[in-house]
């Protein structure tokens, strides 16, 4: 019997563990993998005397934690490539929205496809972002707008997750914006979601966490903090947009529930971001929207070190706002938008973008993690940033099996 499935040897590793600098390197290196974990790593000079069903020399190519994209929207019908160019031709998202363009075109495109076109759709997508190093997904819904094609929506990301072999958590993002049906009422379709959306999706285990969008073009805090409650007591964690376009208290908010993440924060207080720091809160950063927007306020970086909070990023792919489908591309445009370094952006597409999931058990290299890695042909770690439009994924292994080729 073998101590080891597959031994991978000959490599530089970027660990990610938070307690050693410089990326955790170990400069020549081996790491051991049994039952989908890993089973030792360390340098090649202190390697145990086991046996391995199989060994493979990565070449002195480097490996590190697998990407992990903590924020999209990946499952959506139609598409809004036409509305880029008008806006380009000068035309205003309040013109295109008044000629049935923006998000509510996204949501009829989505209530009108069926669950194999959007899986159709989506697996693209996944792929693409699979292809940029990453074996974990977030999916939220919030195309549907209503009870049944939110709850198609969810079951196309489970599915996007049996098929692709990623991790996919799941999100439900009900209250993204007020659907037609309730524009006199949004407090209503609140209620709607609290008691009908909610019971179901956790009855059927649909959802790992609940997101809403606090925005004075979406939801108000009062509105989010409903629905918040009804999350809590239904066993869900929660997530969400804040202070993308204004300073709507959103950090505040998502700290008061011990969300797991708050993403966007272009325009949060100093308050919120000390808040989000003592309720462990992760900041997720999304430069793709922050590109596409044209916006001009960035996050606040600084206090967000100063204060300690994590800082995670992700593409935030979407149709509207944040066309992106690279992982490594969200962490370039990270450094070059937002100032954030080579080594905070591939943290903040690992280790913190696990904990902006819920996940403990990957984004680091060290034994009991799982063995989720991908292996790169660079020269540093910190070349995942600063290279644009090249494709260095070497190999890809989700939970210790080599799914480069598949």
């Amino acid at each position: 019997m073998t101590d080891w499935d597959l031994l991978l040897t000959d490599a530089r590793i970027a660990t990610m563990r938070p307690d050693l600098p410089d990326y955790g390197v170990i400069g020549d290196g081996a790491v051991a993998i049994r039952d989908g974990a890993i089973a030792w790593v360390g340098p090649a000079d202190q390697l145990p005397a086991r046996s391995a069903a199989a060994t493979l020399s990565v070449a002195r190519r480097w490996i590190t934690p697998a990407l992990i994209d903590c924020h999209t929207h990946l499952v959506f019908g139609g598409d809004r490539a036409h509305e880029f160019e008008l806006r380009l031709q000068g035309q205003s998202y309040e013109e295109i929205a008044r000629r049935g363009g923006g998000i509510l075109s996204t949501v009829r495109a989505t209530r009108d496809a069926s669950h194999d076109e959007l899986l159709a759709a989506a697996m693209p997508r996944a792929e693409a972002l699979r292809a940029s190093g990453a074996a974990t997904l977030e999916i939220k819904s919030g195309y549907g707008l209503d009870a049944d094609t939110e709850i198609r929506m969810l079951e196309v990301a489970r599915q996007v997750g049996a098929t692709s072999g990623m991790t996919v958590r799941t999100t439900l993002l009900a209250a993204h914006t007020v659907p037609p049906e309730f524009a006199d009422d949004p407090d209503a379709y609140i209620e709607m979601i609290c008691n009908e959306l909610i019971p179901r999706v956790a009855e059927h285990g649909l959802a790992d966490a609940v997101d809403a969008y606090c925005e004075s073009i979406a939801f108000s805090a009062e509105q989010v903090e409903r629905l918040f409650e009804c999350a809590t007591d239904a066993g869900l964690a929660v997530k969400l947009h804040a202070d993308q376009l204004s300073a709507c208290g959103g950090a505040e908010l998502a700290a008061q529930f011990n969300a797991l993440s708050a993403d966007h924060l272009e325009h949060s207080s100093i308050g919120g971001i000390e808040a989000m720091a003592r309720a462990g809160t992760t900041a997720v950063l999304l430069p793709g929207a922050f590109l596409t927007l044209g916006e001009t306020q960035c996050p606040p970086v600084a206090a967000l070190r100063e204060n300690g909070v994590a800082i995670a990023v992700a593409t935030d792919c979407n149709p509207g706002t944040s066309p992106l489908l690279s992982v490594r591309e969200a962490m370039a445009l990270g450094c070059r938008l937002f100032g954030l370094t080579p080594e905070e952006c591939l943290a903040g597409t690992t280790r913190r973008a696990a904990h902006a999931l819920g996940l403990e058990d990957r984004g680091r290299i060290e034994a009991g993690t799982r063995a989720d890695l991908a292996v790169w042909d660079i020269e540093h770690p910190r070349d995942l940033s600063y290279w644009l439009g090249r494709d260095p994924l070497a190999g890809l292994f989700i939970a210790g099996r080599d799914v480069s080729l598949s």
